[in-house]
């Protein structure tokens, strides 16, 4: 489509000019012409010999005068006078003529030809020559550039940057992940030690971890310690639509990374291009497999490439082809993982660099607060602390808007505009305080931050029990626990309202997705035992197809049995324990309609057994305090019945 329309600009092209050629020939032939025509009404001829004579019975004009564009002769016609012009060029003005005119009495007027009619008789024709000039370079180039293109289909995208200004300092929160990228660093900068010991250096480096931990910083600050150049590329960019071109993209990088040794290539989402060949139903993708095929020969094949490392990233390390990850390929595997207490406390101090806080703010405090946290969480949240400090014309962000920035990270804006019935307004209320009573009682939970019938994104209240600890593991009595306490708000509703609504769905699904992983993955059911019976990771439709379930139809029975036991038993441990703690409940439920949201504080007086106006009185007193010193106060009181080892 795009060959046919060039060749029409073409044609088109081709015809204008010829026009106006033809144009330009007919319209000097034609001035010419006229031109004779009044020489000979002068009186003009030729001789047999071919001299210029003047004869004066063919005279018609006593006076002629010359400017710079045309001639015109004056006769009298009767008692008139009649004028005669010709339009006339640089090399039709003939002198001789005109002297012979004036030498035989005929009075000639005319200005210095010289003076314009170089102008004149040249513009036009210059001008219709370097139109057509330029028009037919212009198709040149296009048909130049179109031919480039498609020579340059096959050629890389990739970013290059000679001068990477991120720094392992820029990277926190991953000490030991740092540590195994230096000896890269060192590498680069001083390849002699190392060869000279006989060591090899890892030809690949393969970044594995969960989204916004930090796996694209980790390169750039790799590239950026050893001032090397840093060749950039999605695996996306591989690949397309015609069979070659991925695998012609690959040499093509390689080649220019040649140029530059030592560098870094950096490929982003290496499973776009990565993924496992032949998988799935109906074969695999040809493109995408020769690409692949095309990039584990450059990384370990016939050809050497020293002085070149490959770093990747993805969060899909189980999806890529086994050849891509032996040795000699991605020799080193780092897991960047999800950043703890301190690591988090440290990444929060590197995205503060550029920002004013307040001078209360403390991020120890913050850090405890944020676990789950990843590092572009963290980002986030500062970045959202700042815009709502600018929202509100303050020129410091204080702990009210760190605080807001953690729940907006977690859950959403707050919808303070949403308008509640007072039936709805008491059904939150009564469901938020079944689940905050529950997650003080029971003794393997979180400890209850915050509690609010203020719709966040799509919950019409919360309950925040944060962990202010990192545990690496995860006990069976706290899945109970968790199990119960994520039942609290429906039994809350059954016992107060009496009635079943759709408010506590979203916690059903989360208790069923509990009780299936503590029976399927984590052996903790008594019936079935330690036994896996949970997804075996396959991520490509059909390659089992037709393929069996590991298990009996009687082992998938016993499965959804155990499933549903534990989540009735759950159920009815929340009704029993609310229940017996039901003037807890009342109280909690009042105050939340009263004052929307409370907070740890508030939670505990309850369960001492406060009335609802002790409680408000208490607030009263609360309200110009921040709620990160509130937060910070509910720990301490924590750490004191629960010792940590930090």
């Amino acid at each position: 489509m795009k060959s046919t329309k060039r060749a029409w600009i073409i044609i088109l092209g081709v015809v204008v000019v010829g026009l106006l050629i033809a144009m330009f020939v007919a319209f000097n032939t034609a001035k010419t012409t006229q031109t004779t025509k009044f020489y000979e009404r002068a009186g003009i001829t030729y001789s047999a010999n071919g001299e210029i004579q003047f004869s004066a019975d063919k005279a018609e004009f006593k006076y002629i005068v010359v400017d710079v564009y045309n001639i015109r002769g004056y006769k009298n016609v009767g008692d008139s006078v009649a004028v005669i012009s010709s339009s006339i060029g640089r090399n039709e003005l003939d002198f001789e003529k005109l002297e012979l005119l004036q030498q035989n009495g005929v009075i000639v007027n005319y200005t210095d030809p010289n003076a314009g009619s170089a102008w004149s008789s040249l513009i036009m024709p210059i001008l219709t020559i370097g139109i057509g000039i330029a028009i037919v370079f212009i198709f040149i180039r296009q048909m130049n550039a179109g031919n480039r293109g498609a020579m340059d289909f096959g050629k890389t995208k990739t970013q290059v940057t000679n001068n990477v200004k991120v720094r392992f300092s820029d990277v926190a929160g991953a000490e030991e992940e740092k540590l195994e990228l230096q000896e890269i660093v060192d590498f680069l900068k001083n390849p002699q030690k190392y060869t000279e010991l006989g060591a090899r250096i890892p030809k690949g480096v393969l970044l594995v971890g969960p989204p916004g931990t930090g796996k694209t910083l980790f390169a750039k600050a790799v590239a950026g310690e050893a001032s090397v150049p840093f060749f950039s590329i999605s695996g996306s960019d591989f690949v397309e639509m015609f069979v070659g071109v991925g695998a012609s993209r690959v040499r093509d990088l390689f080649n220019t990374a040649k140029r530059s040794q030592p560098c870094i290539v950096f490929i982003d989402e290496i499973d776009a291009v990565g993924r496992q060949r032949g998988a799935g139903l109906g074969g695999g993708n040809d493109e995408r497999e020769q690409t692949l095929n095309q990039l584990l020969v450059q990384m370990d094949g016939f050809e050497e490439n020293e002085g070149i490392i490959i770093m990747a990233a993805t969060n899909r390390a189980d999806v890529l082809d086994p050849a891509l990850l032996r040795p000699g390929r991605f020799d080193r595997q780092i897991y960047v993982n999800m950043p703890d207490v301190k690591g988090r406390e440290a990444i929060l101090k590197v995205h503060a660099r550029n920002k004013p806080l307040a001078s209360d703010v403390n991020f120890k405090i913050l850090a405890r607060l944020t676990g789950g946290f990843s590092g572009a969480d963290l980002a986030n949240l500062l970045n959202e602390a700042a815009i709502l400090a600018a929202r509100e014309n303050r020129k410091f962000i204080t702990n009210v808007d760190l605080y807001e920035g953690i729940n907006k990270v977690v859950m959403g804006p707050q919808k303070k505009s949403r308008l509640m019935t007072e039936t709805d307004k008491r059904q939150t209320a009564y469901h938020e305080s079944g689940h905050a009573i529950l997650a003080k009682l029971l003794p393997n939970y979180y400890p209850v931050q915050e509690v609010s019938i203020i719709p966040r994104g799509r919950a019409g209240g919360y309950t925040l029990a944060r962990p202010d600890r990192d545990d690496n593991y995860i006990t069976k009595d706290f899945l109970l626990d968790d199990l119960v306490m994520t039942m609290g708000g429906r039994a809350a509703e059954a016992i107060v309202l009496k009635k079943v609504t759709s408010g506590p769905s979203g916690d059903i699904t989360q208790a069923t997705r509990i009780a299936r992983a503590m029976v399927t993955e984590y052996g903790m059911s008594d019936k079935i035992g330690p036994v896996s019976y949970g997804n075996n990771g396959e991520v490509f439709i059909g390659r089992d197809y037709q393929q069996r379930e590991p298990y009996s139809e009687d082992t998938a029975k016993v499965i959804d049995q155990e499933i549903r036991d534990l989540i009735n038993n759950a159920y009815q441990k929340a009704v029993e324990l609310l229940t017996a703690n039901r003037a807890f409940l009342d109280v909690m439920a009042r105050v939340l309609i009263e004052r929307e949201t409370i907070y740890g504080e508030e939670v505990d007086m309850i369960m001492d057994g406060k009335t609802v106006q002790e409680v408000l009185d208490f607030m009263e007193t609360k309200d110009n305090t921040n709620p990160i010193e509130r937060a910070e106060s509910t720990m301490k009181r924590n750490d004191e019945q629960t010792p940590t080892n930090e």
